[in-house]
């Protein structure tokens, strides 16, 4: 997290401009929210929830289950959706996406952790 941190202030300008940023970036993003995923699936599987049918309904599990809460869903479930993007459809990363994930959203992966932790403990 300390990593991509230090891009929270890159305009699109900058990322736009620099392929080795982007891909520090897209790449440190996408094991970000594989990890979350991760730490779901196994809260999930102990737990004997559903099984979740995509990387998303992960999430929605997860709400389901008042583990997280709706916003929080939603987020993670965009976050997911991303993912997809980066791993799948890479010729159609939005920039001005990725720059607005980093100045705004990566509270959002230190919200989810606080709520999973709750669970864990």
């Amino acid at each position: 997290m300390k990593q991509i941190q230090e891009y929270s202030a890159i305009t699109v300008k900058e990322y736009s401009r620099d392929w080795k940023i982007q891909r520090i970036i897209e790449r440190t993003l996408q094991m970000m929210i594989e990890l979350c995923v991760d730490i779901a699936n196994h809260i999930i599987a102990d737990k004997k929830y559903r099984i979740p049918t995509s990387y998303s309904d992960t999430f929605q599990v997860l709400e389901e289950e008042d583990i997280i809460s709706k916003k929080q869903y939603k987020t993670m479930k965009n976050m997911a959706q991303f993912r997809n993007i980066i791993v799948h459809h890479y010729d159609k990363i939005d920039e001005a996406i990725v720059v607005n994930i980093l100045r705004r959203n990566l509270k959002d992966f230190f919200e989810y952790r606080d709520s999973v932790l709750k669970i864990i403990k």
